[in-house]
């Protein structure tokens, strides 16, 4: 089973909210998740973006590949320099 770190949409029109979901790849974007790991709020003025570090740390260990805008989230945040330090440190 491929695992992925991806968004989730909530919200209504014109106005996306998003949670940051672990999922099985083959779910549809929207549908059943494993884990709930953040939320992403696009609309704030500034970007409102809170990721349970631990669980993101966890679950990219155990071998879930991050979308590309997960990705760049995580990098913003400074969580895959935590876990390419990790990664090399053992």
């Amino acid at each position: 089973m491929a695992v992925k770190i991806r968004l989730k949409r909530m919200g209504s029109k014109r106005k996306p909210f998003y949670r940051i979901v672990v999922a099985d790849s083959r779910a549809p974007r929207d549908g059943r998740s494993i884990d709930l790991i953040g939320t992403y709020n696009p609309v704030a003025n500034p970007v409102e973006v809170k990721i349970d570090e631990a669980k993101a740390l966890d679950w990219m260990s155990k071998g879930a590949k991050p979308s590309d805008t997960i990705r760049s989230l995580f990098s913003k945040e400074g969580i895959m320099k935590k876990f390419h330090d990790q990664k090399n440190s053992k």
